[in-house]
């Protein structure tokens, strides 16, 4: 199934990070930051789910949810919380929650979550057959978990498959070694930022002709790392 998710969460490198899972589910994603800009988008996209953080700013989830199941959207809602007191679950599902994850949560477990209750509402259309992202002469294939470079099979850690992932979703743009650690975050709980060196490291060998002088995975100096978006 595919669909769009408005993902309403206060924190940047959360809110990043259950994106991405969203991207290497075959999903799409708006991010907001808080209450008022998810009312705003939710009026404007009419997305498919909300996944919605309880604590957020301006409009707390709460009043989020109340406006949209006061209305006519009838949007599908999976509240967020660090919260995990009884009363707050109870008013959660009260104003119409259609279900409800307490932080800390593994990606994984966020993203079974998500394909219940978006199967549960109908709302998602057919997954398209092959959602490869190719950048580079690379193909990074989430549903298969594959990459392929010039269409040779590589084999890659959890790790550096979701890092090739992000960056290959969004050629020439840096990243910098933080975000490129939340993209490990729930499937290399292992990673930091002087592992995401080795883990680039790593990549270059495998998708590189000469590591040392990499034409695809490239180095950004006092900023990141990027992947090339041309062929190599």
């Amino acid at each position: 199934m595919c669909a769009h998710v408005l993902v309403a969460e206060d924190d940047e490198m959360q809110a990043e990070l259950i994106r991405r899972s969203l991207l290497a589910e075959g999903h799409t994603a708006t991010v907001v930051h808080d209450g008022a800009a998810a009312l705003d988008a939710a009026r404007r996209l009419r997305p498919d789910l909300v996944v919605l953080d309880l604590m957020l700013p301006v409009v707390d989830g709460f009043g989020v949810c109340r406006v949209l199941r006061g209305g006519a959207e009838d949007i599908p809602v999976l509240m967020l919380t660090a919260r995990s007191e009884e009363d707050d679950l109870l008013l959660g599902l009260e104003l119409g929650a259609d279900d409800y994850m307490t932080k800390p949560y593994s990606p994984r477990e966020l993203m079974a979550r998500i394909r219940t209750v978006l199967r549960r509402s109908g709302r998602a259309a057919a997954l398209p057959e092959n959602p490869v992202v190719r950048a580079a002469g690379i193909a990074v294939d989430p549903q298969r978990h594959e990459v392929r470079c010039d269409g040779e099979l590589v084999e890659c850690t959890p790790g550096e498959f979701q890092i090739l992932l992000a960056m290959a979703g969004e050629p020439e743009r840096v990243f910098t070694r933080r975000q490129l650690l939340q993209c490990t975050r729930g499937f290399d709980r292992a990673s930091t930022e002087r592992a995401v060196d080795v883990h680039i490291m790593n990549l270059r060998k495998k998708i590189e002709a000469d590591p040392r002088k990499p034409v695809r995975l490239l180095t950004v100096f006092g900023v990141g790392y990027k992947l090339s978006g041309g062929r190599a």
